[in-house]
């Protein structure tokens, strides 16, 4: 059996973890699918690229507003796919070829079971080693709809690498994943009908910002809230749905393509925890301490495996952390992972950018507190843009005047609410924020300078 300083199972945020520090190490990586994991292969950096070039589609047909004689024709589709993934396939290929080009590296491309305490089966090996990181992400969550294995069915990982575009494309999910695929592929020609089981998109988000987006795509798409999906089947070239909303007897959706968007869950059952002596919890989820340590000895846990919140910079937070941790000596202390302020965006149309608490959470928690929402359409820059509908929610702790969360839904959300985590991260009041520092003007961060100037009258 061989045995190495460390095993990395998984190469997302992972592989991340290896450093010139570790050059005098034995290191093993097992990975079954692309290096780069999620992200890079079938999550954030495509997708993100395809909302890109939607946003451009979805903004030329805006442009008679602005006395431009600009619209969108037409998506060819292949280009776009090809293009994106044109540059991402070659950053995967040669991260692999590059660890394997590592004299102090061993890749395994294989499954990782776990067949003992520290004794790991990669193909048709069985190695150990000294210290154990587990960091295989997630996969997509398929709900146990009669029929649905056998209709054929998309999910993330596989709807954007499509040959065609579909002429109409069902959804099922109301969350992020849902949200922003199902627009870009509506931006670029496709009929998307949503099916939601509640009565919202993004229904973890602060109720003002999910009914506003809900708002939005209730506009823009064929959406069916409260509905429950009976079975689902092929005819020839079409899926079909058999659904019944709100209570009401049965009818059938039919599709070319079908998207599943109902979340993912951890990539933890192939890993044969219970053999390692590894506790999980009731989702699935590896159990961490704030060194991402697990229950046992010398193994650590990071990312989407390990974290609910399966964010992309979560996961690489936690590799720094597990990277130190790995290295300490009898007179370094280790660091602890700090969840605090942990931010999230949701690249639809509208964008949607959110961190901290909502007004629920606030409530539900007994916080005395004020928020207060604040137009984009009130600001100078909001003008030009001709923007009636986009908003800069914030809320305060009435006691400490800090800021307790920040919700943004509008153009720009994700960059706009940075300034906001840093200062919730360093606790300055609603009062430091909003006037011990310049805003440019004209410019769109005007619209939090001027939301919290509203926040502070209400405190």
């Amino acid at each position: 059996m061989r045995s190495f300083d460390l095993l990395i199972i998984g190469a997302g945020s992972g592989n991340s973890i290896i450093g010139p520090e570790h050059d005098s190490w034995d290191i093993a990586i097992a990975e079954r699918a692309l290096f780069g994991g999620t992200c890079l292969n079938v999550g954030c950096i495509p997708s993100k690229m395809f909302v890109y070039t939607s946003e451009l589609a979805e903004l030329s047909n805006h442009g008679k507003n602005f006395g431009l004689d600009t619209r969108f024709k037409r998506a060819d589709w292949p280009a776009i796919r090809d293009r994106i993934f044109g540059r991402i396939d070659p950053l995967a290929a040669s991260g692999l070829e590059y660890r394997h080009g590592l004299p102090n590296v061993t890749v395994f491309e294989h499954s990782a079971r776990f067949v003992a305490p520290m004794q790991v089966a990669v193909g048709n090996e069985v190695i150990t080693a000294e210290r154990i990181v587990i960091a295989a992400g997630a996969g997509p969550s398929i709900p146990p709809i009669v029929g649905l294995e056998d209709c054929g069915y998309h999910t993330s990982d596989t709807i954007m690498r499509v040959d065609t575009l579909p002429n109409r494309l069902l959804v099922i999910g109301g969350g992020y994943i849902a949200a922003e695929l199902g627009n870009v592929m509506g931006v670029l020609g496709s009929d998307v009908t949503f099916i939601l089981r509640g009565e919202t998109f993004l229904r973890r988000e602060d109720t003002e910002i999910s009914s506003r987006f809900t708002d939005a795509y209730n506009r823009k798409f064929n959406v069916l809230f409260h509905t429950r999906i009976i079975e689902a089947c092929r005819e020839g070239g079409e899926v079909v749905l058999h659904v019944s909303s709100n209570g009401e007897t049965s009818e059938q959706l039919r599709g070319d393509v079908l998207l599943v968007a109902t979340g993912r869950r951890p990539n933890t059952e192939p890993l044969n925890l219970t053999a390692a002596g590894i506790d999980t919890d009731k989702r699935g989820y590896i159990m961490t301490d704030d060194q991402c340590r697990t229950n046992v000895d010398n193994v650590w846990a990071l990312g989407d495996i390990a974290n609910p919140i399966q964010l992309k910079h979560v996961a690489n937070h936690e590799a720094r952390v597990v990277r130190h941790n790995l290295t300490l000596t009898d007179t370094d202390d280790p660091v602890t992972v700090d969840h605090r302020f942990i931010p999230h965006a949701v690249f639809g149309s509208p964008q949607v950018a959110s961190v901290g608490l909502t007004e629920s959470d606030c409530r539900r928690n007994g916080i005395s507190y004020a928020g207060y929402v604040h137009p984009y359409s009130s600001t100078a820059y909001g003008w030009a843009m001709e923007d009636t509908t986009s908003v800069v929610k914030v809320i305060a702790d009435s006691e400490t005047q800090l800021l307790l969360g920040a919700h943004i839904i509008g153009p720009q959300a994700s960059t706009l609410i940075q300034q906001l985590i840093q200062c919730m991260h360093f606790g300055l009041t609603v009062s430091e924020i909003a006037h011990e520092q310049y805003y440019i003007h004209p410019a769109l961060p005007e619209v939090i300078e001027q939301a919290l100037i509203g926040l502070e009258r209400e405190l």
